[in-house]
């Protein structure tokens, strides 16, 4: 397959597809030079080849979800029994990914792109994922950035500076879609194509060459996994991509979020199948729990507190990191610390300090169970964790600290719900967060600031399937007694949009806040909790 391309010429109003191809986005010459014919028959390849697999492992999801739902309960699996028994490890990872520890994210827009690199963590991931929104121009743009990024040819002109890369920019990884997600606008054999695909083939076709030529690889980090059936379709997917780019095997490295409950049950299989393109597993906190509720449903033994109690130190929070950093040593890579989504509140230096004081706790939390490196959402917050991981971890990871003595979670303790109430506050805080950042989703925007916290789609997600929850879920009550009824989540709602349309003003509401306001509605009141709020919200995007 031809690997090199160049930017079409002759064509200037609709991209140059291989058969059966058809792009649907608008067409601008800066966008045909990541459309190139060979790149989109690179993602026909793929397609051609996994579209059918995908599919199935994703009816595979809808049978185990029903069969949760009939009472069944996840597990460790009995058939694998003996590979998370037996003595294995992945493969060694390269240099620029042994010190990991502070990794910065963002989605993939142009200015967050340079300050990410330029902000002095070891590693940036840049998003496709749930801090974009996927509009045509935000994934395609996307790419364009990406690709200027790893050449270090990324400039920014503004009216108040220019925005260039530093010397020693971070080690670069992107997070591709979800394999539940598609992108409407590419058409192959008049099917949509995997969204995960889109954004993985186009970055990989058009930089593994580059990025090997410059001493580092192209790494990836892979989201909402729920078997290690779905890693094995990604193992294979890098197997045919760097065969297809003549790349050795082994060359592409790759960090799976559990951020899904059936994926905690199977973090040893998931290493396996992935065990020579592995980078190690990543603690993703706020999925992890959105994960929790659509898996259990509206059982009251599974019910939970509102979601500020649910921090990372109760019993089964806890648990599902203990299980995840065990796994990761033992096979030999990192395991990687979960979200400060805290960023700089300037007009309040005494709430400021409180908030970063919680930065620092919380990393420190995670350096003295033996992650390996942390998350943060801002720059701001790189030299704090930097500073916890710099004094707590001298060498590049902690992969060789001797494992705890403790036995390791059971199913029960990962499963156990914790302790704590539901409170008119928390109530009125999921519906507020969830329609704000949905309506701001809509136009256009996945990564958005709400009360000082840098928030993505995992934010909402759990916000609505929390209020889901305890909609449905039989004899919930407040803390002070009240029952949660549809009349008390109405008033509510009715009352949080009262005050966000006096804010945002009528036009936007209109256009953005009242779709927002449906769909939400629609999903909170459903018998069934629907999988993801972001697949009928695409449907509007």
């Amino acid at each position: 397959m031809e690997t090199i391309d160049q930017p079409l010429i002759a064509a200037k109003t609709e991209y140059r597809c291989p058969e059966r191809v058809k792009v649907l986005g608008p067409y601008t010459d800066a966008f045909a030079e990541i459309l190139t014919p060979s790149a989109l028959a690179f993602l026909a390849e793929l397609h051609r080849h996994f579209e059918g697999r995908r599919q199935e492992l994703l009816r595979r999801r809808q049978q185990r979800r029903a069969e949760f739902a009939a009472g069944r309960l996840p597990d460790f699996l009995p058939k694998t029994a003996q590979l998370r028994e037996s003595d294995w490890q992945v493969a060694p990872l390269p240099a620029d990914l042994q010190d990991r520890r502070v990794e910065i994210t963002g989605p993939t827009e142009r200015k967050m792109v340079i300050n990410a690199l330029n902000s002095g963590a070891r590693t940036f991931m840049a998003d496709c994922e749930d801090s974009l929104a996927p509009t045509w121009s935000n994934v395609v743009q996307g790419q364009l950035n990406l690709r200027d990024a790893v050449r270090r040819s990324i400039t920014l002109e503004t009216p108040q500076r220019t925005y260039r890369l530093t010397e020693r920019p971070a080690v670069l990884l992107v997070r591709p879609r979800g394999w539940h997600l598609n992108e409407k606008h590419l058409l192959i054999d008049g099917e949509e194509i995997s969204g995960a695909l889109f954004d993985f083939g186009l970055y990989f076709f058009h930089n593994a060459h580059e990025l090997l030529a410059r001493g580092t690889g192209p790494y990836f980090y892979l989201p909402k996994l729920e078997s290690h059936l779905e890693a094995r379709l990604w193992n294979e997917v890098f197997e045919l991509a760097q065969w297809a780019l003549k790349i050795p095997k082994g060359t592409i490295k790759a960090t799976v979020l559990i951020e899904t409950l059936p994926a905690v049950f199977e973090t040893h299989e998931i290493l396996w199948e992935l065990r020579q393109h592995s980078a190690g597993l990543n603690c993703g906190r706020w999925d992890y729990i959105f994960s929790y509720i659509k898996t259990l449903g509206a059982r009251p033994e599974f019910r939970l507190p509102d979601r500020a109690q649910v921090t990372m130190t109760v019993p089964n929070m806890a648990a599902y990191v203990r299980l995840v950093i065990d796994t990761c040593h033992r096979r030999g890579v990192h395991a990687m610390g979960g979200m400060a989504a805290q960023i700089p509140i300037k007009d309040n230096p005494a709430e400021n300090a409180i908030a970063l004081d919680k930065v620092h706790l919380d990393k420190l939390r995670e350096a003295r169970l033996g992650h390996d490196g942390t998350w943060v959402a801002h720059p701001a917050l790189v030299p704090i964790a930097r500073a916890v991981f710099d004094e707590l971890m001298t060498a590049p990871n902690q992969i060789d600290k001797p494992r705890s003595a403790e036995p390791l979670p059971t199913a029960a303790e990962l499963l156990r719900a914790p302790q704590g109430t539901i409170t008119e506050a928390g109530l009125r805080q999921n519906i507020d967060v969830a329609l704000r950042y949905l309506g701001t989703w809509l136009g256009g925007n996945g990564c958005v600031p709400l009360y000082h916290l840098m928030e993505d789609a995992a934010t909402a997600e759990i916000s609505r399937v929390q209020l889901w929850q305890w909609l449905h879920t039989p004899d919930t009550f407040l803390a002070d007694g009240r029952p949660v009824t549809p009349e008390l989540y109405r008033a509510l709602l009715e009352e949080v949009v009262t005050k966000l349309r006096r804010e945002v003003g009528e036009e936007p509401y209109t256009a953005l806040y009242r779709p927002a306001l449906h769909l939400l509605d629609r999903l909170v009141v459903a018998d069934d909790c629907a999988d993801f709020l972001t697949l009928p919200a695409y449907e509007r995007l």
